[in-house]
C-alpha cells in the first residue's frame, strides 16, 4: 500500500508498524519507513517481547528494540500480555498466562524493564482469549487494572480481542468494557475475526485480523468512545488482503462513529478526553 498512502487523497491519519519487522540498519524496507515517518505519525506494535514469560526478558532483542525505537521516534509503543518463548524456543503465538500474584509481579518487573530501557511510557494490550486458565487468582480486569497501578504503563484496549475472548468464554463483553480501567487506555485496535466451531460444536472466534471489522465489535466500539471519548484508533488487517480503498473505508467508519460521540459532547456541554 506504500505507494497508495504516499499518492495521498486519501483520510488515513497514521499508521503502525510491528516493530520486529524493523530491526535492521539499512535496506529499502527501513528507507520505505523512513519516508512514512516523514509524512505521518507512526505507533511501534511489538510482537516479540514475551512479556509474559517465566524467563528474563532478551536482553538483544529489547536493545534491538530500543535502537529502532530512538531511530524512529513513535508516537506510542505497545506489546501484547501474553508470552511467546520459553527458554531457546520462540513460538508464533501470542499465549496466554494465568492472573496469579506471581505472573502479576513477573510482568509487572518485565515492564519496568522495558520503560527503563526505552525511556519511555509503554502500552500493555489485553489478549484474545480461547481457553481458561483454572488457576486464576484474579480477573484479568483486576490484573490489568493492577498492572497499571504498580507499574504506570498504559494500556491498548483491542475491542475485537474483548468480543472473541467474551464469546469464546460465555461471558458478556459489555461487562467486560464497563469495569475495564478506561482511564489508562492511551490506543485501541479494531480488527476483523473468523468463525469456527469447536470440538464440541460450539462457535469458536479466532483473532484473525483477515476481515471487515464485525458489527458487533463496531457497536462496542461506537458505546466505549460515547462513554468516555475518542483515543487513537488503528484498524488491523493482516491476512487476506483487500485493496487500500476498503481499508481506508474501515478508517472512515471510526473517524464516523468519533466525530458523532464528539458532536454529542460538545451538545451536552461535556468535554472529551483527547489523547494525542
Amino acid at each position: 500500500y506504500f505507494a497508495d498512502v504516499m499518492a495521498g487523497g486519501h483520510a488515513i491519519g497514521w499508521f503502525e508498524i510491528h516493530a520486529e519487522n524493523y530491526m535492521l540498519d539499512g535496506g529499502p524496507i527501513r528507507k520505505q519507513l523512513e519516508n512514512l515517518r516523514a509524512h505521518f505519525p507512526i505507533s511501534c506494535h511489538g510482537v516479540g517481547l514475551s512479556i509474559g514469560s517465566m524467563d528474563a526478558l532478551d536482553e538483544a532483542h529489547l536493545q534491538r528494540l530500543k535502537k529502532l525505537v530512538e531511530w524512529l521516534e513513535p508516537s506510542l509503543f505497545s506489546e501484547h500480555l501474553a508470552w511467546s518463548s520459553h527458554g531457546k524456543n520462540y513460538y508464533n503465538d501470542l499465549l496466554p498466562l494465568p492472573y496469579t500474584e506471581a505472573t502479576l509481579g513477573r510482568v509487572a518487573d518485565h515492564i519496568d524493564q522495558v520503560q527503563a530501557t526505552l525511556g519511555q511510557r509503554m502500552l500493555l494490550e489485553n489478549p484474545s482469549n480461547y481457553l481458561e486458565f483454572a488457576t486464576h487468582d484474579m480477573s484479568e480486569i483486576d490484573f490489568i487494572r493492577a498492572i497499571a497501578k504498580r507499574t504506570g504503563c498504559g494500556l491498548l484496549l483491542d475491542i475485537n480481542n474483548v468480543y472473541v475472548s467474551s464469546v469464546n468464554q460465555g461471558v458478556s463483553p459489555w461487562d467486560y468494557l464497563d469495569a475495564y480501567p478506561v482511564e489508562h487506555v492511551g490506543e485501541i485496535h479494531l480488527a476483523g475475526h473468523a468463525r469456527e466451531k469447536d470440538g464440541t460444536g460450539g462457535v469458536l472466534l479466532i483473532d484473525s485480523h483477515n476481515a471487515k471489522v464485525a458489527d458487533e465489535v463496531w457497536e462496542l466500539y461506537r458505546q466505549m468512545i460515547a462513554r468516555h471519548g475518542r483515543r487513537p484508533t488503528l484498524i488491523e488487517w493482516d491476512g487476506d488482503l483487500p485493496d487500500f480503498r476498503t481499508l481506508e473505508a474501515e478508517a472512515i467508519k471510526a473517524m464516523s462513529m468519533v466525530a458523532v460521540a464528539d458532536d454529542n459532547d460538545n451538545a451536552n456541554g461535556m468535554v472529551a478526553h483527547v489523547a494525542k
